[in-house]
């Protein structure tokens, strides 16, 4: 699966299971509308269309499915991340570290994390 794959909302389930592990659609779309509104039936649909993708699978427990993810977390973050590296920033991933230095808000902490990071790539 790339990044391109996931649309905004199927990206918000995924992440409800890779919270939790398992999950039934009513339980995801509780956790989503804790900060978002959202239809039972839109996060239904939004499942079977994970399930065809490949990026989730169910379980049926009595009348109940519940949903499993069948990709990892790290795995499909690499993939995004590496997908817009190449589309956005020409396979560059300096000029992302650049452009998010410059334009974006990051913290004092995030910051001293990334000069950690350098720190020890540049020991390698």
């Amino acid at each position: 699966m790339t990044a391109t794959q996931l649309g905004r909302v199927q990206l918000l389930i995924m992440q409800v299971l890779w919270e939790m592990g398992r999950a039934t659609a009513r339980e995801i779309t509780d956790a989503i509308n804790a900060a978002e509104p959202i239809a039972h039936s839109t996060v239904q649909t939004l499942l079977r269309g994970l399930e065809e993708k490949g990026s989730v699978s169910h379980e049926t427990e009595g009348r109940t499915f519940v949903f499993v993810p069948l990709v990892q977390e790290d795995k499909f973050k690499s993939s995004a991340t590496r997908d817009l590296v190449e589309r956005v920033f020409g396979g560059n991933a300096g000029t992302l570290v650049a452009h998010l230095l410059k334009n974006e808000n990051v913290s004092r902490k995030e910051i001293d994390e990334i000069r950690k990071l350098i720190n020890r790539r540049g020991k390698k």
